[in-house]
């Protein structure tokens, strides 16, 4: 494995970390406050889908203002970075939430929910890596983002 692919790795890696982040803020508090009101599962899957995606841009666009960028063009590198890494990572996460038996039934004091929810967005992650390096090595995703 030569450094240019190493490198593309890691930053994959970074890159997948900095997006599950966003992703497992927006779905932990989406299915916490889908679960505590009584929700539906598509209410409350919509809800940590839509919160994901916030928290997720959210991040990017504040550590890309860190460089001295404006808000809009920060928000506009998040949403060009993040978008398919944040959207392939709840495609998978809600997935095997929903595969799981009980879990969208489960409560807040209940194991199986956060449980099932942590290995989710494991699951996620490892699915996720590869699609970010793609991205990079195309010099997409998280290859937008400039480092100060």
């Amino acid at each position: 494995m030569n450094q240019h692919t190493h490198h593309g790795w890691g930053m994959a890696v970074g890159a997948t970390l900095h997006c599950l982040t966003g992703c497992a803020i927006g779905e932990v508090l989406g299915m916490t406050i889908g679960t505590a009101a009584g929700w539906g599962n598509t209410a409350t899957i919509a809800l940590s889908v839509a919160l994901a995606f916030v928290f997720g841009y959210a991040l990017t666009a504040r550590r890309v203002r860190r460089t001295g960028v404006s808000l809009g063009q920060a928000v506009r590198i998040a949403l060009v970075a993040d978008t398919l890494s944040i959207a392939v990572m709840e495609v998978v996460d809600n997935l095997v939430l929903v595969a799981v038996p009980g879990v969208m039934d489960a409560g807040l004091a209940d194991a199986l929910f956060w449980l099932s929810l942590a290995g989710s967005l494991a699951v996620a992650f490892v699915v996720t890596v590869p699609v970010n390096r793609w991205l990079i090595a195309r010099g997409r995703g998280h290859a937008v983002v400039p480092h100060h």
